[in-house]
């Protein structure tokens, strides 16, 4: 019965073996299908922490935006000096940078040519002068014989007539003279009015024709702010256009001091090169000096609490001018 009983058992026994093998299977594949799920759903987001708010109260203001332009101080009224008549330029005592006064000597010719042209002038008229007074003489004695009646009448007339073309040729002789004698005076180039030498633009040796430039004179008297502006702040510029003291101008290291100019003056036409626009502002206080040497300027543009624009320069003497531009686009 023994052997029985433990045959009986050893089948019991297998199985009993089996079945925890099975249960570890099924926790795998439990294991398995709980990963998938928690791979494909989303994840959860954390809750938002609470935050204070500020509430802001939307109300119109004045907005302002600011733009630097190079600018610089000129004279209104700067003249390009020449010679009315030709020749070699001889003496140019005028150096760049001086303050002239009207009337002063600032260049000169080479004056022979002049003065022999001057008196080839006048032996013309004193040719002419000989050729009038024979005229005169042959009409008096030409009148006796018309009297005695050995001439015609008609010879009488022409011998009129060659007197009056004789007097006239003097005139003329005359009138070319003084013309000649002016252009002799033109030799020599004067300042036609005070200012200061801003450019020199002819050395001695040369030999110039008639009208060509030697100097530049800036003329003393009221100062402009000239400056350039693109084509986008043109509108803007021409709401100010004639507004008493609507620029404000000040000086390049000291952003305290300002000065009142009145806008004048917009080109009607942009520059073929920089494709910008020539803008001219009147010095209303301020620095309206003589000159134009070691001076610094700025020019501070407002446009109605919108636009404001700066112009600075720096013109310094040194035998020419130095332009110092500072712009901040």
């Amino acid at each position: 019965m023994a052997p029985t009983a433990s045959a009986s058992a050893q089948p019991g026994s297998t199985f009993a073996a089996s079945r925890p093998r099975t249960g570890i299977s099924g926790l795998l594949v439990a294991l398995a299908a709980s990963a998938s799920l928690v791979a494909c759903s989303r994840p959860v987001p954390a809750p938002e922490p609470v935050r204070a708010v500020r509430s802001v109260v939307v109300a119109p203001g004045a907005a302002s935006a600011r733009q630097d332009f190079a600018a610089e101080i000129r004279a209104r009224t700067e003249s390009r000096l020449g010679f009315r008549v030709g020749g070699k330029l001889v003496e140019r005592p005028a150096q760049l940078g001086d303050v002239v006064r009207k009337g002063q000597l600032l260049a000169r010719l080479d004056p022979q040519d002049l003065r022999l042209i001057e008196e080839a002038a006048q032996a013309a008229v004193q040719g002419a002068q000989v050729n009038a007074g024979q005229a005169e003489a042959d009409l008096k004695r030409f009148k006796g014989l018309f009297e005695q009646g050995f001439i015609s009448a008609a010879e009488l007339e022409r011998r009129t007539t060659a007197v009056t073309a004789a007097v006239a040729q003097l005139d003329q002789a005359k009138a070319q003279a003084q013309a000649q004698g002016r252009q002799t005076v033109h030799g020599t180039l004067v300042a036609d009015a005070s200012g200061v030498i801003t450019a020199v633009e002819a050395e001695p040796g040369a030999v110039l024709a008639a009208g060509a430039p030697v100097l530049r004179l800036a003329w003393n008297g009221p100062r402009d702010v000239v400056f350039s502006v693109p084509e986008d702040r043109v509108a803007a510029l021409r709401s100010l256009l004639n507004q008493p003291g609507a620029l404000a101008v000040q000086l390049w290291g000291d952003d305290k001091t300002r000065h009142r100019a009145t806008l004048r003056e917009i080109a009607a036409a942009a520059d073929t090169a920089t494709r910008t626009f020539l803008v001219k502002a009147a010095l209303v206080e301020g620095p309206q000096t003589k000159t134009v040497i070691l001076k610094t300027y700025a020019s501070r543009v407002k446009g109605g609490g919108s636009m404001m624009a700066n112009a600075f320069h720096a013109r310094a003497k040194a035998r020419g001018f130095v332009d110092v531009i500072h712009a901040l686009m």
